[in-house]
């Protein structure tokens, strides 16, 4: 399943998402649970509930009714990590 629900993001919501400089990656599917990380503009958006909501889960949905909900998971890269802990510690030097 996890295939065919990468593939509707991919088709009906990825499109919708970048025209407004977000994206979304499909994490785990698992018991009728989506869970999927936005990314670009998207990951800090006031209307990113909606966007779960009425966007990937409606589009989802419509396609696989055994789709019980999708849920958002808010993780923070080691890339930003890193690039905190060096702004941090140079501040502790000064």
């Amino acid at each position: 399943m996890f295939h065919k629900v990468e593939d509707i993001l991919n088709k009906k919501v990825k499109p919708s998402l970048q025209s407004h400089n977000g994206d979304i990656k499909l994490l785990e599917v698992k018991d009728g649970v989506v869970k999927v990380k936005l990314l670009g503009q998207c990951s800090g958006c006031p209307s990113a509930k909606y966007t779960l909501e009425h966007v990937v889960e409606t589009a989802l949905k419509e396609e696989i009714p055994e789709i019980k909900e999708v849920i958002a998971i808010h993780e923070v890269s080691e890339e930003l990590l890193d690039m905190a802990r060096k702004i941090l510690n140079k501040d502790k030097k000064q």
